[in-house]
């Protein structure tokens, strides 16, 4: 039985229902792997219908958007996927719980972009590259931590996971100059040349140098002056 450790941080879209006082988790975290060598048929990612949906917590409230796709490709080999990347563009990232062209949606897209997260100047990019794909057992499992409880709490990631995963999924996540690997359950069907792969997710920003505010640094919680660790995160994925 695998059982892979998560804690904390969320992205999800408005898809998700939010319970107060569940746990979270985040996906295992590791040091960067050698990349997959790709093998057979080299598939385009489609762009229009690929997307990475995040959604972020504090205990006063919510943040939700996309990070658009650049380009990509998958290695299809005899049914399997052999490897592939996706590149995303941080400068174009978009908040969607603010009204567009309001204050606030201007401070927060600015912020997010700015040093105290992404700092999309020097690092404009992000990147996942597979490194292996693992077919994925009844028997697996997703272990839970306790979160600080708020009004807003993170979903647990047990409840972004899809419904009927197929593989498990590692490949090294580069951000803000940052590269770990990441291993998640997913959904992947290949089909008349088509491959489409869906998973939910937790990852802890603090891993890639993402830590205003960290949560694990304030000392009294009660105050609510903190930002959670745990990010959400909705990968959705097609690729011709």
């Amino acid at each position: 039985m695998k059982t892979i450790k998560q804690t904390g941080l969320i992205l999800a879209a408005a898809l998700l229902t939010f319970a107060c006082g569940q746990s979270g988790e985040t996906v295992e975290t590791t040091d960067a792997k050698e990349v997959a060598a790709t093998e057979g048929q080299t598939l385009s990612i489609d762009n229009s219908a690929t997307a990475i949906s995040w959604k972020g917590y504090k205990p006063t409230g919510q943040h939700t958007g996309i990070i658009p796709v650049m380009d990509g490709t998958v290695a299809v080999d005899g049914g399997s996927i052999t490897g592939g990347k996706i590149t995303f563009d941080i400068t174009a990232l978009e908040v969607h719980d603010l009204e567009e062209g309001s204050e606030m949606h201007g401070k927060l897209t600015g912020h997010l972009q700015s040093d105290d997260f992404f700092d999309a100047a020097n690092h404009p990019t992000a990147t996942f590259e597979i490194t292996s794909v693992e077919p994925f057992s009844a028997g697996d499992v997703v272990a839970e931590e306790e979160q600080y409880e708020t009004e807003n709490t993170p979903v647990a990631a047990t409840e972004l996971n899809t419904e009927t995963p197929t593989h498990w999924i590692s490949g090294n996540l580069t951000m803000r100059g940052t590269t770990k690997n990441i291993k998640f359950p997913a959904t992947v069907n290949l089909n008349d040349g088509t491959v489409t792969a869906k998973a939910g997710f937790n990852i802890d920003r603090t891993e890639w140098g993402l830590s205003y505010q960290d949560e694990s640094s304030v000392a009294d919680k009660a105050k609510d002056k903190f930002i959670y660790n745990t990010v959400g995160v909705i990968l959705d994925v097609k690729a011709n």
